[in-house]
């Protein structure tokens, strides 16, 4: 079960996405965070081959998913608590299997500019198109998170009203090299709280954009540098009690308890 909201929550009877498959590679396996609810590896599952299929690509690349009982990540999300999360990259997979050496150390590639306002004509082809669109029609995807300007391009040359997919990709800070996809609450999971739905519009009004590429986005204002008169205060770290009341009983089972839940 995915128990609580997108960034602060748990999973319940987590599953392993195997870290190797017919058209898919997990990246940065040191993280173990391939985990999800079912409904993300039925997902995962289903959509490497499709998304192999509709950019030519061998396979896919996965990043980030959720650790095996969800929660709090140590680092790199505020999401991807309750297994209904997964960064997938915007590199095609290679020819051949990754060594642990190579899923950890390589990189994705960018697709923006240095200027963070428009694509990087050398990273982009329309198989991106192609492969966030494959993942937006998806009916059980809430959300595909993309770098503002790849959310302009689609504005530019896609049918906007067609199917309705282009509602479901929204900018957000970052992914300049993945796409974020979100899955909706699942049925069996009634303490999963689902995301308020997306607007009516599909996104691409030029004052909505605009917010993404104005100055305070694209360059905030740096922290201020701590010194001992004047120490910088740590943001107060996400704790067991702010999580559902549920998730105590998960984080505080057994290890064999949770992996037979997982089995299960």
């Amino acid at each position: 079960m995915a128990i609580g909201y997108y960034p602060r929550g748990c999973l319940q009877g987590g599953v392993e996405l195997p870290v190797t498959g017919p058209t898919w590679q997990v990246m940065r396996l040191s993280r173990n965070r391939n985990w999800g609810h079912p409904n993300l590896v039925n997902f995962l599952e289903k959509f490497a081959p499709q998304a192999s299929k509709v950019t030519g690509w061998k396979g896919i690349l996965i990043g980030d998913m959720a650790q095996p009982r969800g929660g709090p990540l140590p680092f790199g999300h505020l999401s991807h608590q309750i297994g209904l999360d997964v960064d997938i990259w915007f590199m095609p997979m290679p020819n051949h299997t990754l060594t642990p050496d190579e899923r950890e150390n390589t990189s994705a590639i960018n697709l923006v500019s240095d200027d963070w306002k428009h694509l990087n004509p050398k990273t982009w082809t329309p198989q991106h198109i192609a492969f966030i669109k494959a993942a937006a029609e998806r009916p059980e995807v809430e959300r595909v998170f993309v770098n503002a300007a790849i959310k302009q391009e689609l504005c530019r040359v896609e049918d906007k009203s067609k199917d309705g997919w282009m509602t479901k990709v929204r900018p957000w800070y970052g992914h300049h090299d993945h796409i974020h996809v979100r899955l909706a609450c699942p049925a069996d999971s009634p303490n999963c709280r689902k995301q308020p739905p997306v607007p009516g519009d599909d996104g691409c009004d030029p004052k909505s954009l605009a917010f993404w590429f104005s100055d305070k986005v694209l360059h905030p204002p740096k922290p201020p540098t701590p010194t001992p008169a004047q120490p910088v205060k740590p943001p107060k770290p996400l704790m067991l009690s702010d999580l559902p009341p549920a998730c105590k009983n998960v984080i505080e089972a057994p290890a064999k308890q949770a992996a037979k839940a997982s089995a299960e």
